[in-house]
């Protein structure tokens, strides 16, 4: 059994040092009193003064210790000064100041805790959480992890106001200053989170890089086209369909809309004009007639010379978009399907052909999904029309801003509409999952990409998932943030769901977590060590005959049990801008963040 020992016992050198101290204090001043033993008495003096040496180093370590419980100021940082620091750190991701956790601290805060934090590190009213567990690290240091160990995925946990922002303020900051393209969504869109990239930016010398996307401010915001990016046209299609509400799997409206998304696209690339979802909303709002047309006419151009000789009298008596539709249908199944088949224009007859009414009821599930998305302002910010001179704004997507290494920050504005919020969030996530399938397949050595998700999940999807499971190997870095684990499962609809995406993140940073699950589920997942308790007993007996007479009894023993690494409970007394990380490899810090600029003046001098 290991040894043990109670730092927290009275510090009995202390009194022991003071003792020795005035000892040689009195034999010092009263030496010269004694003639005949004065030389005695300074011997005397000069030897308690070395036992009084003695037991300072012990002294000043215990005095030391509980110092450290009463907590540090917090630190602030002049942007530009760290700006010029990051490059000293090649390679590595710097996570401010602190210690790596231990069994030895898991021992002391255990028997702390046993004891009574108050006694030595009384709370303080102005301050959220317990100082006291930072300070059993004693003097820090700076805390660096190497840069391949966040190819993994980082899941960042905290309650509002424990200082996630200003974590994603410094990971924002250095990966912009390393030269990353960068992309942040944020549902909340706030503000400081924003202007700590731009900021990043411009500490770069790189301002012209911040490309920022945000509903509620349309005239400054960029167009950005989540439909812009895929490999196979039905990947738009499931884009889209994965908005539409279902619960269950096989939901037929669902499957009903996505086949007829599949037909649009394929129609819209043969005649080779872009899908966007105001398109998609017009041949599917307003019938495909139009669209079965145009595709029809660019087909016989290709296949059959001087077609309009031959089909004529399909035609010729058409009085509308509808029927002109129906005959050249009618002329490519009687005439051109035998020898030039299409599955493209099979498909999109079928759609046009359905019935009306029949065919309204069963994308009723899908077109408000598509009409709150085409409405508005955002008609032009996620269709962009590049085409349109009186439209000043820049339409871009987000493999090109991806390609030329820039930071493109996404306000979603969950606050104002969450349904519309979330549905961006996760059609930029699909997006982002096809350009991250282009780069695994046509680039080597991806130059790497930093992807931050704050409130993840409310943008947590499947392409999320596959974004986690496949996105190392083209390059992407991410860092979600939530507040707990329930708001995945919650999101996914199932636990299982949810512990899919928790699976995929290897390290793991904790901040003030209030919710009993989640501390359960992180403290689960940190090593377990044995941590030693002191057990007293006490008894005495007596015999029935004879009451005078007693036997007694007292014991010690020393008792070793399995624990996690961090206490659980611990993880909601954490103050503001403190963390708990467990990185790939089983290392554990606790750390302190900085804040990047000017501390506030006193209320009373704002």
């Amino acid at each position: 059994m290991s040894t043990y020992a109670n730092p927290w016992r009275p510090l009995f050198e202390l009194p022991a040092m003071l003792l020795w101290t005035g000892i040689a204090a009195v034999s010092w001043a009263t030496a010269e009193l004694w003639d005949l033993h004065a030389a005695s008495f300074r011997w005397l003096g000069v030897g308690s003064l070395v036992m009084a040496l003695t037991w300072l180093p012990g002294t000043v370590r215990g005095i030391n210790r509980r110092d450290w419980l009463r907590g540090r100021p917090q630190q602030f940082i002049d942007p530009q000064v760290f700006a010029a620091r990051v490059p000293s750190w090649p390679g590595l991701l710097w996570m401010g100041r602190g210690f790596d956790w231990e069994a030895r601290h898991a021992q002391e805060a255990l028997d702390l805790v046993r004891l009574g934090p108050e006694l030595f590190a009384p709370r303080d009213p102005a301050r959220l959480g317990a100082t006291w567990i930072h300070g059993l690290g004693g003097a820090d240091a700076e805390i660096t992890v190497p840069l391949a160990h966040t190819e993994g995925h980082l899941l960042i946990v905290g309650t509002t106001g424990c200082g996630k922002t200003r974590l994603f303020d410094l990971l924002v900051t250095q990966a912009v200053l390393r030269g990353d393209a960068v992309v942040i969504l944020d549902p909340k869109g706030d503000r400081g989170l924003r202007a700590a990239a731009e900021r990043a930016c411009m500490l770069a010398g790189t301002p012209e890089r911040f490309v920022s996307f945000h509903p509620a401010f349309p005239a400054a915001s960029v167009r950005l086209d989540p439909l812009r990016n895929f490999q196979r046209a039905t990947e738009l299609a499931s884009r889209v369909a994965a908005l539409i509400p279902s619960e269950t799997g096989n939901d037929p409206f669902k499957a009903f809309g996505q086949m007829a998304l599949s037909h649009a696209v394929h129609g819209l690339l043969a005649v080779e004009e872009r899908p966007t979802l105001v398109t998609l909303r017009r041949y599917l709002e307003g019938g495909a007639d139009a669209l079965v047309e145009r595709v029809l006419q660019r087909y016989f151009d290709t296949h059959l010379p001087h077609w309009q000789e031959h089909a004529g009298p399909y035609i010729n008596k058409a009085r509308d978009a509808n029927r002109r539709a129906r005959g050249l249908l009618a002329f490519y199944r009687e005439r051109v399907r035998g020898e030039h088949p299409s599955t493209v224009i099979d498909g999109l007859g079928g759609l046009l052909e359905h019935e009306a009414v029949h065919f309204g009821k069963m994308v009723a599930s899908l077109m408000p999904v598509i009409v709150m998305l085409t409405s508005g302002h955002l008609e032009g910010l996620l269709s962009p029309d590049e085409t349109d001179p009186n439209d000043p704004r820049r339409a871009a997507s987000i493999g090109e801003i991806i390609a030329r290494r820039e930071v493109l920050y996404v306000g979603l504005d969950s606050l104002s509409d969450p349904i519309v919020g979330s549905a961006i969030g996760s059609m930029l996530t699909a997006d982002l999952a096809a350009v991250a399938g282009s780069i695994y397949n046509h680039e080597a050595h991806p130059r790497p990409t930093d992807i931050f998700i704050d409130e993840a999940a409310e943008t947590v999807s499947d392409p999320l998932i596959q974004l986690l499971n496949k996105g190392r190997g083209a390059g992407l870095r991410l860092t979600i943030a939530t507040q707990t684990f329930a708001d995945f499962a919650a999101r996914m609809g199932s636990e299982e769901k949810a512990r899919q995406v928790l699976g995929n993140l290897n390290g793991l940073i904790a901040m003030r977590v209030i919710d009993a699950k989640t501390q359960e589920y992180i403290a689960e997942s940190l090593p377990a060590v044995r941590l030693c308790t002191v057990v007293k007993s006490q008894g005495s007996t007596t015999a029935s005959d004879r009451p005078l007479l007693y036997t007694g009894n007292a014991g010690e023993r020393l008792d070793e049990a399995e624990a996690p690494l961090f206490p659980a409970a611990l993880l909601g007394e954490l103050p503001n801008f403190e963390y708990l990380a467990r990185w790939p490899g089983g290392r554990v810090s606790k750390g302190r963040l900085p804040i990047l600029g000017e501390p506030l003046p006193p209320p009373a001098e704002r």
